[in-house]
């Protein structure tokens, strides 16, 4: 792939390179359902729209309002579990400087707070990546003496600590644990290893070991026979296939901290009887949005029922077939996510019959940025397609379509083959996959690629220059 030249240092043009090889590849399409268990399609472009239509709900409760826990009842500071205890303010070292300061800490939400501070840790280890691997991949006696002096690690911890270490643990990690939930590093390196190898051997990767331990060290606790193989049995039960075993426990780690009869059955029963997921469809339900078997989905079902009947008169039935194929919906907040894009909707002329349709056939919809995604490819729809917006009733999956990726790439494409209609560009043109698009058009594969290429290349110059 040629690079760009703008007479640039050396530094600079591996800058440049660097960020245009993620523009082209379209890292950022498929954030949404996260990276661990989004069952999207093939063109569905998912972008994350920064949080704003998540709402604060903890994840302490089922929807039954019981906090029926395994072994004991853990508390939960952040997303996960585990109370967050500044007992005592960590040094700069351990990449925690954004919270050195107690009363900030109290001024966060719980969950956020988890969120930033595993992303620190992970910053902080990638910077110092380098010198550490110039180290023995050991966790060595000199690493943990630093942590013993810094936190009063016990020397009997040790074994753990190193053990814990071939999962991509740093001391970061370790001071984080610690301050997270102590108890958990006082187990015996036998049952930490019994414990993780049964979660290998469910299908959990061994690189998201560390990140499940981030979110719920209280996992090195639960032991093998009665409680990890109960919740593998139980999602047997409910249709999850023994491939996906792994990436659901990876993508919610907390759900094993749930007892099964007093809070996940209960679940379950809930989403058939009170909501009205067919019993078949709920192992897909499960599999895009693992967190509605940890989350109380009582007081959201209703709200966001109540919502939707309302703003847009829509069925039970509707509203019900939206949850079965975005569940997410159930975690949005109306205010600050769902209202805002169905407003928008309105504002370029859609009336509530149509945003229900739209909304029923493509709910993740309801998940997009405004700025970033709806208005740009709805300014793209009118201005350069010259679509009426009535036309998105009959190909609401336009929405979801990457705009630099598939919109303007097929459009351009067939303009300069001349072979684009003077008239409303056909949106059904930009459905089909890149092989039938091409047989269509009457030009092979690797034309179309390589005129994309050029074109995402000159779009992203245009964008660096105006920087």
């Amino acid at each position: 792939m040629s690079e760009i030249q703008f007479g640039l240092d050396e530094q600079d043009e591996k800058t440049v390179t660097l960020q245009f090889k993620r523009y082209v590849s379209g890292i950022s399409c498929k954030e949404y359902y996260g990276n661990v268990v989004g069952l999207y399609d093939e063109f569905d472009e998912l972008d994350n729209f920064d949080g704003d239509a998540i709402s604060g709900q903890k994840l302490s409760k089922s929807h039954s309002g019981n906090n029926a826990r395994v072994n004991q009842p853990l508390q939960r500071g952040g997303r996960d579990g585990g109370p967050l205890n500044q007992r005592q303010n960590l040094k700069l070292s351990y990449g925690l400087r954004d919270w050195k300061n107690e009363n900030s800490v109290k001024k966060m939400r719980s969950r956020d707070l988890q969120r930033a501070t595993v992303r620190s840790l992970d910053l902080y280890s990638a910077e110092n990546d380098g010198r550490e691997q110039s180290m023995d991949e050991k966790f060595t006696q000199g690493r943990f003496r630093k942590l013993s002096d810094e936190l009063d690690f016990d020397e009997k911890w040790f074994p753990l600590i190193d053990y814990l270490s071939s999962f991509g643990l740093k001391e970061s990690h370790f001071a984080y644990m610690y301050e997270r939930h102590m108890p958990c590093l006082q187990i015996n390196v036998a049952s930490a290893q019994e414990r993780l190898e049964f979660l290998l051997s469910v299908g959990v990767k061994h690189k998201d070991i560390k990140k499940i331990l981030l979110r719920q060290p209280q996992i090195l606790e639960y032991t093998v026979e009665n409680n990890l193989k109960a919740h593998v049995a139980f999602l047997a039960s409910i249709g999850i296939p023994d491939s996906r075993v792994g990436q659901i426990i990876a993508a919610a780690p907390s759900l094993l901290s749930y007892n099964v009869e007093h809070s996940l059955k209960p679940t379950v029963r809930y989403l058939i009887e009170e909501v009205g997921i067919k019993g078949t469809d709920i192992s897909k339900v499960v599999q895009l949005s693992p967190q509605i078997l940890v989350q109380r989905i009582d007081n959201s079902w209703t709200s966001r029922y109540g919502f939707l009947s309302k703003e847009l008169g829509a069925s039970r039935e509707n509203i019900v077939k939206m949850v079965a194929k975005h569940p997410q919906l159930l975690h949005y907040s109306i205010e600050d996510g769902i209202l805002p894009r169905i407003n928008f909707l309105r504002s370029i002329g859609m009336r509530n019959s149509e945003i229900l349709k739209v909304l029923t056939s493509l709910t993740q919809v309801l998940s997009l940025s405004l700025e970033g995604n709806l208005r740009p490819k709805y300014l793209y729809l009118v201005n350069e397609l010259r679509n009426e917006v009535k036309s998105l009733t009959k190909y609401p999956t336009y929405l979801s379509l990457s705009l630099d990726q598939r919109i303007r790439p097929r459009h351009r494409f067939l303009v300069s083959l001349k072979k684009a209609p003077k008239g409303p560009f056909p949106l059904s043109s930009l459905v089909p996959t890149d092989e039938r698009f091409c047989r269509r058009a009457g030009t092979s594969v690797d034309e179309y690629l390589a005129f994309r290429q050029d074109l995402l290349l000159k779009d992203f110059a245009n964008k660096y220059e105006r920087k």
